[in-house]
């Protein structure tokens, strides 16, 4: 086994160390999610946590590591003798991100089950993290099936496995740490709401430190077992004052006062639901119990607001985590109790007792920070341009845009709203998801075949119905069924999967009229946001003056989607077949490189095609490509005003697929959308 880079040889990442820290002094404190950009030591200091967690006792031979003085009655190895318990090391377990549901769950053997009614059940990580750190690195890339079963086991602290009505428990209370780096997408919300802390990773700018960084990698590299030695006494110093602040951790009192203070901070950032509350409140006392202090002080609540509530406060996917510390300070102070003051007394409209909130309680208003300028619509010009309606005539703000020439600066896009769903039509077998129809491990069964590899989902009836002609052949005398591997079944299931959602934006002088332009983006701002809540892949081309851009390959990250489309500038004229012709490229690269996840083009244009010789020809013909290779596709009409040439219809024509107005696209305008996306062969 190789050795692990120490803890204590980690140099700076202050807020990675100590958020690990407390959740090994609290395990109560419900675990921490690492982000940051790659190469920062995330990974290197969760592993080397394991060496300074206090072991634990377990009952000799129980594979769910059992507590001697409070055995599970419901494990599975039970019942168990009394007995000495023995001390072992916590675990580290590492959830990869392509592991299948059997082995996050363990499994149980289905043919043992149906035969002989055994319940021969083979544990899972989760068994193995049991009283341990479950660690799950690139957690934002774990498939949804997966996180599902995370969230269940988080909160109730057990683990259920059901197979055709043969089901086994066990205890599974561990501490949850991820490590994630948000350029390949975000987690979702109800994951993200599991972590008690978040803290924020990026590598150092400051020379000395980077040059020290180096030194000690290298030296690790070179002899780990002798740099662990040269630091031996630094993590034995680490590794009593953890069993100093456990032991210290039932006496920390948390006073009325500070728990005002925690309440008041929660509601001041309008976060969801009490669980930041109760967060805040462990991790206050940890931080106490950490300085070897007996009672919580206002810093230690303001330490612990900046580890627990910035992934709380995200209202949108597109929303930075992040806390404005003069509004923490200033509600901080607002709620801490006066020396006048009796605690539990005191009017909650009047924290100070003499009249002065207007000048405090006149700032924040409750209003999340950092999100009042994220997606305001614009309010100059009149103050009207997120309000005009995208089908309304322009008249004269449109001449503006009509304009080849100068680049134009970026606008800022229209409020979102929800949009009808898109989807690829047909049956797919991509990535488990919410768009399209696909065959996938989870949803409703469609029927059985035999198991390729191992058996997952068991169809009980096809099963029976494979095994009963063979009954007498067999010898059956009993009243058991006899089952062999050949009769077993796997059920086929349909649910949805995620797609790859092309967008291909117009940003020529054709759009460039700051209301459109606004609409537009906000439009594009709703698709991404619907793609975010689907689990789709995306990706971003623009085409303006003499060619086309790739902005953003397709990725994950919905939000670096949307803050390449923020700075999108516009101008020049419209070579919509080079746009076309760039998202052929990129579709045929994908192709090759994920071929089961299908793909959805959304085109946003206006339909008109400028420069070079036969620039619509060119258009057409660019379509038609695509329509040949089976893209599915949808336009969306950009164009307005009183007189409309359906330029846009027309190249949905030839790219197979359906068009749509920014109105129709709302979800409360029309029915049934998905019905007019057709598959790109079917025209043909």
């Amino acid at each position: 086994m190789s050795t692990p880079y120490p803890f204590t040889a980690i140099v700076g990442q202050d807020d990675l160390r100590l958020g690990l820290l407390l959740n090994a002094v609290s395990p109560a404190v419900g675990g921490v999610l690492v982000r940051g950009e790659k190469g920062t030591a995330k990974s290197t200091a969760v592993r080397a946590l394991a060496a300074l967690v206090p072991e634990v006792s377990v009952v000799p031979g129980c594979r769910f590591s059992c507590d001697p003085l409070s055995p599970d009655p419901a494990c599975p190895d039970a019942p168990h003798a009394e007995t000495a318990g023995v001390s072992r090391a916590a675990r580290t377990v590492e959830l990869p991100v392509g592991a299948s549901e059997d082995r996050l769950v363990g499994a149980l053997d289905i043919e043992r089950a149906l035969s002989e009614g055994v319940k021969a059940f083979e544990p899972g990580l989760l068994a193995d993290a049991h009283r341990g750190i479950l660690y799950v690195d690139e957690v934002n890339l774990l498939h949804d099936h997966l996180v599902d079963l995370l969230l269940d086991a988080a909160a109730m602290g057990a683990s259920y496995v059901e197979r055709e009505g043969v089901s086994v428990r066990h205890a599974a209370r561990f501490l949850l740490v991820g490590t994630m780096n948000p350029e390949e997408g975000e987690l979702r919300p109800q994951l993200l709401d599991r972590f008690g802390l978040t803290v924020e990773v990026a590598a150092s700018r400051d020379t000395d430190e980077r040059v020290e960084v180096v030194r000690r990698r290298l030296a690790y590299d070179d002899d780990p077992e002798g740099f662990a030695a040269r630091w031996a006494g630094e993590e034995s110093a680490l590794r009593e004052r953890i069993a100093a602040a456990r032991a210290l951790l039932p006496r920390v009192v948390l006073g009325d006062g500070v728990l005002r203070q925690i309440a008041a901070t929660c509601a001041a950032f309008e976060v969801d639901g009490m669980r930041a509350d109760i967060v805040m409140a462990r991790t206050a006392t940890a931080l106490a119990a950490w300085a070897g202090r007996e009672e919580v002080t206002a810093d230690d609540v303001r330490q612990a607001a900046l580890l627990a509530l910035p992934h709380r406060r995200r209202r949108n996917p597109f929303d930075a985590p992040g806390l404005d510390e003069d509004k923490l300070d200033q509600t901080l102070d607002e709620a801490a109790p006066r020396e006048n003051d009796d605690d539990g007394d005191r009017p909650d409209p009047d924290p100070d007792g003499g009249g002065n909130d207007d000048g405090g309680g006149g700032g924040g208003g409750g209003v999340p920070p950092q999100a009042d300028g994220d997606r305001t619509p614009p309010q100059g010009e009149g103050g009207n341009d997120s309000d005009t309606p995208a089908g309304a005539p322009e008249g004269s703000p449109d001449a503006p845009g009509r304009s080849t020439g100068a680049e134009q600066q970026p606008v800022a896009s229209a409020e979102p709203f929800r949009t009808k769903m898109l989807s690829v039509p047909g049956l797919g077998e991509g990535a488990a998801g919410r768009r399209s129809r696909a065959r996938t491990e989870h949803g409703r069964t469609t029927g059985a075949r035999r198991p390729q590899g191992s058996l997952t989902k068991l169809h009980l009836a096809a099963t029976v119905q494979a095994a009963a002609p063979h009954q007498r052949a067999r010898g059956r005398s009993g009243r058991g069924l006899v089952v062999r591997r050949d009769d077993l079944r796997q059920a086929t299931r349909e649910g949805r999967e995620g797609n790859l959602v092309l967008f291909v934006v117009d940003a020529s002088g054709s759009m460039a009229a700051r209301q459109r332009m606004s609409a537009v983006k906000g439009a594009v701002l709703s698709l991404l946001l619907d793609a975010y809540q689907r689990r789709d892949k995306v990706g971003l081309v623009t085409f303006r003056g003499k060619e086309a851009e790739v902005v953003l390959p397709p990725t994950s990250s919905v939000d670096a989607a949307a803050s390449r489309l923020e700075s999108l500038p516009t101008g020049g004229r419209t070579p919509l077949a080079a746009g076309l012709l760039k998202a052929h490229d990129v579709l045929r690269v994908e192709r090759l490189r994920d071929p089961s996840r299908r793909p959805l083009l959304v085109v946003v244009t206006d339909g008109r095609a400028t420069g070079g010789p036969e620039p619509v020809a060119l258009a057409r013909r660019a379509g038609r490509l695509h329509r040949s290779e089976g893209t599915a596709s949808v336009v969306v009409d950009c164009e307005s005003g009183y007189v409309r040439l359906g330029l846009a219809g027309e190249l949905a024509r030839e790219l197979g697929g359906a068009a749509v107005t920014l109105d129709e696209l709302r979800a409360d305008s029309i029915a049934e959308l998905v019905k007019d996306v057709t598959a790109a062969g079917r025209a043909a």
